[in-house]
Parts: structure tokens; sequence; C-alpha cells
């Protein structure tokens, strides 16, 4: 028996999204954006959410689970399973009602620590058999990193996404910077990625800053971190994967695509 391709439920901070991958069709992926209701919970909106739509019809009862939520990266050879509750609540605050996780990144040597709604787990869990959970982030993280090996120049990434920015560096195969900022604004965003620049002490005139994702007002923003460093580019999807239909779809966030794309390809 064929299995159905597994659903990627997209779960962000007060957005909800459905996608699984459709060989046959142009963009080979369908995505469904659902609107959030704010009076509600989301847990409330997905069990809505199952009741309708035609991407969820085709899931059978695989689903990956991609949580935007904060997360602690450990270093693989310091992961301690039994540890990684105490480890992220006495790190992180405010996910009392939350249930703790861990994906595993072998490409980086790490393990990202992160939390999910513990009634969103039970409704996930209650409508399908074979469920698996992830970070959002995981897949940016996995093609950021390839990047880094172009080329001998140092390199920083800001990936904007959910009213946030996440900035990552790497050194070889390791993390060598991983945080993330609330933030919508430019002369914010300007701001953190040029303390990390700082703090990581690049080179303003040898080193590169790549930015990609919804970045908000992209031309100041470039125009405003060019005031400071020589190297400053954008990244285009698009243009990246030699216009790949998945590109093409509209709202389908970064992650999402470089997600699906090594299935694709």
């Amino acid at each position: 028996m064929t299995k159905h391709p597994r659903l990627v439920i997209r779960v962000g901070g007060d957005s909800l999204s459905f996608s699984t991958l459709v060989p046959a069709t142009e963009q080979q992926v369908a995505f469904e954006p659902y609107t959030v209701r704010s009076g509600m919970s989301m847990a409330a909106n997905l069990r809505e959410a199952f009741k309708t739509g035609n991407t969820r019809e085709r899931a059978g009862q695989r689903a990956m689970v991609l949580v935007d939520s904060p997360v602690l990266m450990v270093p693989i050879e310091e992961y301690s399973e039994s540890e990684q509750e105490v480890q992220y609540r006495h790190t992180i605050t405010g996910h009392a009602n939350d249930v703790v996780l861990a994906q595993v990144i072998p490409a980086l040597n790490a393990v990202a620590v992160f939390s999910i709604n513990k009634d969103l787990k039970l409704v996930v869990d209650d409508h399908f058999s074979d469920a698996k959970y992830g970070h959002v982030c995981t897949s940016v993280w996995a093609a950021l990193h390839r990047r880094s090996f172009n080329g001998a120049r140092q390199k920083l990434y800001g990936y904007f996404h959910d009213k946030k920015l996440e900035i990552v560096a790497f050194q070889k195969n390791r993390f060598k910077f991983c945080n993330s900022y609330s933030t919508t604004r430019v002369q914010d965003a300007v701001y953190f990625l040029l303390s990390v620049w700082k703090m990581l002490n690049m080179d303003q005139n040898k080193d590169e800053l790549h930015i990609v994702g919804n970045i908000p007002e992209k031309e100041t923003m470039l125009e405003e971190l060019r005031k400071f460093l020589h190297n400053v580019y954008a990244i285009n999807p698009t243009a990246d994967l030699n216009r790949a239909p998945i590109t093409q779809i509209k709202g389908f966030p970064y992650d999402l695509i470089t997600h699906f794309v090594r299935s694709i390809h």
C-alpha cells in the first residue's frame, strides 16, 4: 500500500498552515494557510481547521508538526534526554504548559530543544497515529549551514519570520552563534545584526551578511546595513533555486521551502 505523503503542519505564534507533497502538480506542494481566530487558543484553532480543507483530507495518519517556539541549542556531546526539560525550563520561562521536545541536528552536532503547547500536541496526537515534531527553523539552519561553505569569507545570516529575526553563524560543523529576536522594525533588526557582527569580531570589509525571509522594508534594510558593512546580500529563493516552482507559491515561508525542496529534488 502506498503511504500518504506526510502532512506538514506549521504552527507560528499567530499563524497556522498545512502543506503536503503533491508530485503530480506543477508546484509539487499543496499549501493551505488557515486563518487563525484571535479569541481562540491555537489548539482550538487546529481542532477547527481539521474539520475542513483538501490538504488535510489527503493526509492520512502521518504528520510532521513544525513549531515556532523558543529553542535551546545543546551541543550533541552535552545533551541528555533526562535533563532536557530541566535545562529548558531553567533557560526559557513562560512555557509552563508546554511539552518539552528535542530534535537532533546531526550536520551541526547539536540538539534543538523546544516546546509545544500541551493541548495543541493532544489535538495532533488525537488525529494522527504517526506524528513527528520539529522546530520550524531546522531546515533553514541546515540550508544556511550548507551555504556557509561557499567561499572563504565568514558569513552571518539573518532569517526573518513570524515577527522575529533569527541570527546564526557557523564554524565548520558547529553553530558559532544562534539566537532569536522579536522585531518588525528595520532599526531594531539592523541594531541586532550589527551587534552580533561586532560580538563575533567579523570584518566589515571582507566578511558577508546574508538576510532572507519576510524582510521588513527590504530595500531600506539593505540600505541601512550597507552604511556599515561592505558585503550585504538578500537571498532570493527563486533565483537561488533556479526558479523552482515551489518558490512561486504565494505566502510560502522560506522555512517550508527549505523543508520541502530536498524531497522534490
